[in-house]
């Protein structure tokens, strides 16, 4: 059994924003692999039961805001007694790749994804595969914040579609082939002034902290 988690937040007021990339990517599965299906409130999550190359696969949406989704992917994997290496797989937003592109990784650090780190305390810093979707750099002058919660322009509509669905066939990928195969397939070279990427394998993407509702949700 595969565990695919797509990172966001609930609510329409961050509907179809950059930050939730992730959840755009798993209704995408949800709408090829579990068409019909009733969704499930459980893990302080809406999942979905779906069949991916006849593997039985969860797909999940955390409710807990951004900053809590450990919560959520810890309660699920203790439940179905997952190892995090072979059973789960994240998706989340990158704005160090443009629209339209994905990146997987097999394992990786947060380099300051709220998101991811509170993943990796409730995980122990046990490796997880992830697929990072663009959402593209950061302006001059605006607060990062600002930037992730922000909206993708009516120009950036066919990328985002481009970026959602390759996501959904990468995460496919994965479940059928594995983690290396879906890395030789979907990586790519993009833009030459892209960041170098750590050690680990992840961007450098920092958030902001503190409490409250907008940290939370960032």
């Amino acid at each position: 059994m595969k565990l695919i988690v797509g990172l966001g937040n609930p609510g329409a007021q961050y509907e179809r924003t950059r930050h939730n990339a992730g959840y755009l990517a798993v209704d995408e599965l949800a709408r090829r692999h579990a068409a019909g299906m009733i969704p499930k409130a459980r893990f302080n999550a809406v999942t979905l039961d779906a069949s991916i190359g006849g593997e039985k696969v969860v797909l999940m949406k955390p409710t807990t805001f951004m900053n809590l989704s450990g919560r959520s992917v810890g309660e699920a994997v203790r439940f179905f007694k997952l190892e995090p290496a072979e059973d789960l797989l994240v998706i989340v937003d990158e704005i160090a790749l443009p629209v339209g592109h994905i990146r997987v990784r097999e394992k990786g650090g947060a380099n300051g994804h709220n998101g991811l780190a509170d993943i990796d305390r409730t995980l122990g810093g046990s490796p997880y595969p992830r697929i990072r979707v663009g959402v593209g750099a950061m302006p001059p002058g605006w607060v990062k914040a600002d930037w992730v919660l922000s909206r993708f322009s009516d120009d950036e509509q066919g990328d985002v579609r481009t970026g959602t669905a390759m996501a959904a066939d990468a995460a496919e990928c994965v479940v059928r082939e594995g983690v290396t195969a879906a890395m030789n397939r979907f990586n790519r070279k993009v833009a030459q002034n892209l960041p170098q990427e750590s050690p680990e394998g992840d961007a450098n993407q920092q958030e902001p902290g503190g409490g409250g509702s907008a940290a939370r949700a960032g």
